[in-house]
């Protein structure tokens, strides 16, 4: 039987919207933030030759940059002010994240609460920083390595470009803060949304031109289109797939009156990694085709039988592809999920699950249950990865949408809507409890 919150966000009509003056901001402030974040993406650093740079980055369309290229909505591709985008901030949240496995120190502040969320918040914008200005560097390094893309190359030119590549990432990471506290939806997802979805109109243009110039067939694309369709939905279905636990709390007594024990869920998410493992591997494996395609032929001869193996659509990349995605979606769980811990604070306030005794045995339970999810987690990443690389590979379909720009896409889409059902759930909540005090009033 549905709750009375469940029955009542059911019911909720969106032409509330026009009344809810609040939310009616937050929109308008978060779309003006990504329309300031889309505007910077246009700007480009000094001393870079535009020409050169557009073939160097199409030279490298088939690895690390062009990877980020898409994630960064072109911005890399015209060497602007924000071509780091934000992924320097998802680095340092995920070096954070795995060093608590390590640090007794950084451990401890994961369980103080709201205070040790913001002290490891506080260390993530300086691991930002850090690596931001180390890829700046690394990025002016290589392109002054190729050729004529740096038009006035040296020392100048290097500070000049960490400077401004670090400070398009600090003030995109402070935007996306800004994004989550005063908009709708968290801000430096939505930053990362915003790139991804900005290429997709010229990306589907180009396929449906090489469709009415014969270069690709009509069912080819309709087909493609088809799929696409199928796995967003298979996205949906599985990103809100839980698998729920009973928890039960025993009776307590108060004065005289004795309250019949109550019963909840604890619920698991089947994905509970995320896109991290995709971002991991892909980061990985591109990185020696970059490294290849930046020595132009002349590093050693190991580097480019490696990245021949590893090429694009290779057997070989598909399955060290596939394998880590399915290790890191275990790894990244297991850091973000702790059974034990879980168990304890459900010993801590009477809780239970039935048939377990509290303790070790629950934690055990719980790590058995996760791990069996995980299994569906990980094997649903791969496929939902793999799919675009045989297209690309296989049925030399152009247009590549990559798996993980579509479960970021799917992925914000779907908090963002949440949150505003949430932001209108509460509207209606408040304006049912001031029906109520009126009513109250006039008996």
């Amino acid at each position: 039987m549905a709750s009375a919150a469940e029955q009542l966000a059911a019911n909720i009509n969106f032409s509330a919207l026009a009344k809810a003056e609040d939310l009616k901001k937050r929109i308008w402030f978060t779309l003006g933030a990504l329309i300031v974040y889309r505007l910077g993406t246009y700007i480009p650093i000094p001393g870079v030759d535009p020409v050169e740079l557009a073939r160097l980055v199409q030279q490298n369309a088939t690895g690390i940059l062009g990877w980020i290229n898409g994630l960064a909505g072109g911005a890399l591709g015209r060497m602007a002010i924000f071509a780091l985008t934000i992924m320097p901030y998802i680095s340092a949240s995920i070096i954070i994240q795995l060093m608590t496995t390590v640090s007794p120190h950084l451990a401890q502040l994961k369980k103080e609460g709201e205070q040790g969320r913001k002290k490891m918040n506080q260390y993530t914008r300086y691991g930002t920083v850090i690596l931001a200005a180390l890829q700046a560097y690394g990025i002016a390094a290589g392109l002054e390595g190729q050729g004529n893309v740096v038009t006035d190359p040296g020392w100048f030119f290097r500070a000049s470009t960490v400077i401004t590549l670090t400070g398009g990432t600090v003030f995109l990471m402070w935007l996306g803060e800004q994004i989550t506290a005063r908009g709708v939806g968290n801000g430096i997802s939505l930053i990362i949304f915003a790139g991804i979805v900005a290429e997709l109109p010229s990306a589907l243009v180009g396929t449906l031109e090489l469709g009415r110039t014969g270069q690709l067939s009509t069912f080819l694309i309709i087909g493609v289109i088809v799929m696409a369709l199928v796995v967003i939905a298979g996205i949906v279905f599985i990103e809100r797939a839980q698998r729920r636990i009973l928890v039960q709390y025993p009776k307590r007594q108060q004065g005289n009156k004795m309250f019949q024990g109550d019963s909840s869920h604890l619920p698991l998410k089947l994905n509970t990694a995320g896109v991290i493992p995709p971002i991991f591997a892909s980061s990985l494996l591109l990185l020696p085709i970059t490294v290849a395609n930046f020595s132009q032929g002349q590093g050693p001869e190991w580097l480019t039988f490696i990245t021949a193996l590893l090429g694009r659509g290779q057997p070989l990349f598909l399955a060290f592809y596939a394998a880590m995605i399915i290790f890191f979606a275990f790894f990244y769980t297991a850091i973000m999920f702790d059974p034990k811990e879980t168990a304890d604070n459900l010993k801590k306030y009477g809780g239970f699950v039935p048939g377990y005794r509290p303790g070790e045995r629950t934690a055990a339970y719980i790590d058995y249950v996760l791990t069996r999810i995980t299994v569906v987690g990980a094997l649903y990443l791969a496929v939902v990865c793999l799919l675009p690389e045989f297209l690309t590979a296989y049925a030399r379909v152009p247009f590549y949408f990559g798996g993980t720009s579509l479960l970021i896409v799917v992925s914000v889409t779907m908090d963002t809507v949440s949150q505003v059902q949430s932001h209108l759930l509460a509207q209606q909540y408040e304006g049912l409890v001031k029906k109520a005090k009126l009513r109250g009033g006039r008996r």
